[in-house]
Order: C-alpha cells, then structure tokens, then sequence
C-alpha cells in the first residue's frame, strides 16, 4: 500500500522527523513503513506493508491525513486540504495533491474570496491576501465547488472562513510559521522567553503553526527573535490591527 501523505518537506530534516514519528507508532504492529521520498510538488509518499497495513494507513490518515492524488476519485463538495501554491491578480491556487493522471490544482477565484472574506466587496486578492495572511506554503481547507480535467474551481471552507474571520475578531496578531516542527516552535519559545508572549501556538498542518500574540505583542517583531533559531522557517504575520480596518 502506497501513501501520499498531506505534508510537503523541503528538506531531509523533515523526512527525518516524519520518518521517526511514523516508525514509533507502529513498533507493536506487524508492519513495515518506508518513506519513497517526495513525489511530484513535494508531496511525502510511504509504504506500508504488512498484516496490520490497514490499521497503520488509518493512524496516518488521522495523525497525518492523505492526498487524493487522482482526479477521478474527487466529487464535487468534497472538502480537501492542501497548500497555497500560487496568488493571482484574480485568482488564489491552492495544491491539494492531485496529479494523477497528470497535475491539477484548485483555484479559488477572486469573486469567491470577496464573497468570504470581504461582505461581498470589490477588494483586490492582494488586499484580501494581505489582510488574512494567505501566502505560499499556508496550507488551507477548500471546498470543491465545480470539477474539471483542467482543474477544479473551488471555494474556501466554512472551517477556513471560519478560522480567519474569528482570528481577526480576535484582534491578537498571530505569526504564522512554515516548514518547522512542534517541537522546534516550543523549544524556541522557551529558549527566547517568548513564551510569556505568545498564549497559543496553533497547528495548521505538520510542520506549520500560528503562534497567537498576547493583546499588545506585534508579531512582526518576533520575526528576529525566533528565526535565528529557525534555519529553514517562512514566516508570514497576520496583523490583527490591518484586519481590524479593513472590515471598516
């Protein structure tokens, strides 16, 4: 049995760490687990062999989650989870581990952005993308709204909307990190003290959190602080401030 799993690395570090959490976990199963390395668009595939394979792929898929990987398999309103790949000037890309039998990604058109996240107003993706913090390499949850051989055309979730909408009625500043893992992001926190500043590190995916900002801590200025402890981190703020006036 062959897995695409819904993680993205970038470099062996991270193969490493999902190599370790996976092989811990199935110790007292009769299964043997091989990373295959990454597949088209960095995605992780595993094998996973063996009398209890079945029981080792639902562990992956609730610890994890897997890709769809082909097109065939997709129905209209399903909801995927995936990566922004790409922004627009019209348009927001997003890579939900399809690419069989060839690459097809989800677009989420402008109009339906202005519709979730801006009452309907006629505001440019790059305002809109700004404001909730959408960049390359945040993953996101879409709904499928249309399907397509070149493509699918789709929306973000209640789950996303929902998620974005609250953070900015938060109005706490939040510093997104990508491509670390948990126990980078705490170690660092505690190692810097900022853990006294940040009252919630949250989880988007494998290796990318949201740390939440206490009321009056500027996430753009832990940028500094943290990353010289981050070799390969993104970081990308969202400005609960920003937030705040663009609703006005």
């Amino acid at each position: 049995m062959n897995l695409t799993l819904l993680v993205k690395t970038y470099h062996g570090n991270q193969l490493r760490q999902i190599d370790e959490l996976l092989q811990s976990q199935f110790d007292d199963l009769d299964v043997e687990m091989k990373l295959l390395g990454n597949s088209t668009g960095k995605w992780v595939q595993v094998s996973v062999v063996g009398e209890d394979e079945n029981v080792a792929a639902a562990y992956i898929q609730k610890k994890i989650g897997t890709c769809p990987v082909n097109l065939k398999d997709i129905e209209e309103d399903a909801i995927l989870k995936g990566y922004i790949n790409h922004i627009d000037d019209d348009k927001l890309i997003v890579d939900v581990g399809i690419f069989e039998p060839k690459v097809v990604q989800a677009v989420v058109p402008l109009s339906r952005l202005q519709s979730q996240l801006a009452d309907g107003r006629e505001v440019a993706l790059k305002k809109i993308a700004q404001t909730y913090a959408l960049a390359e390499g945040v993953p996101v949850s879409i709904k499928v709204v249309a399907k397509a051989t070149e493509g699918l055309q789709a929306e973000f979730s209640v789950e996303q909307s929902g998620r974005l909408c609250s953070w900015q009625q938060s109005l706490l500043d939040r510093l997104i990190v990508l491509r670390v893992s948990n126990e980078l992001v705490t170690s660092t926190l505690e190692r810097t003290r900022l853990d006294r500043d940040v009252v919630e590190v949250e989880a988007l995916g494998l290796f990318e959190h949201a740390l939440t900002c206490k009321l009056g801590t500027d996430a753009t200025g832990l940028i500094p602080r943290v990353g010289r402890y981050m070799r390969y981190a993104g970081f990308v703020v969202f400005n609960a401030r920003k937030g705040y006036e663009f609703l006005e």
